[in-house]
């Protein structure tokens, strides 16, 4: 994405307005897409909590990233993507552009991610050992890579 393209993201979210994005890597599978998913973006309140929420942050290199809150202490936000069993990021509770409402799935079908079934999918998910989502992981990345080369 060009930097002007990220500037009008953030000035829209600024104005109270919610945006659509084509979910385009693989940090967040096997909840969210990679080239399969679009997601709504929405701002938040200075005092609404983000924890286990689906932010948008930029990170300290100025790439725009879409992870899980793990945690918000003093301002500080930690995130994981569900496709990294390993890596966290830091950021801080300012530098979050806004959270995910919805997931458009590629057959038009539209999913909250609020909702039970959301969160029994997430909690599933998470509770797996590392070592099982690194290999299941492993496998989607290469499926979706021959996927996309068809």
């Amino acid at each position: 994405m060009s930097s002007n393209y990220l500037r009008d993201i953030e000035g829209i979210v600024e104005v109270g307005e919610s945006f659509k994005l084509h979910v385009t890597g693989f940090s967040m599978l096997p909840l969210l897409g990679c080239g399969r998913d679009n997601i709504l973006i929405r701002r938040i309140d200075a005092e609404e909590d983000i924890t286990g929420r689906i932010a948008m942050f930029r990170t300290a290199d100025g790439h725009i990233v879409v992870h899980r809150v793990v945690k918000v202490e003093n301002g500080n936000v930690t995130l994981q993507g569900y496709g990294n069993p390993y890596k966290r990021e830091l950021c801080r509770r300012s530098e979050i552009i806004g959270v995910v409402e919805r997931v458009e799935r590629e057959n038009g079908r539209e999913e909250s991610c609020t909702t039970r079934e959301w969160l029994r999918k997430e909690s599933m998910w998470l509770h797996l050992p590392a070592i099982v989502r690194h290999y299941t992981l492993g496998i989607m990345r290469k499926w979706l890579r021959w996927r996309r080369k068809k």
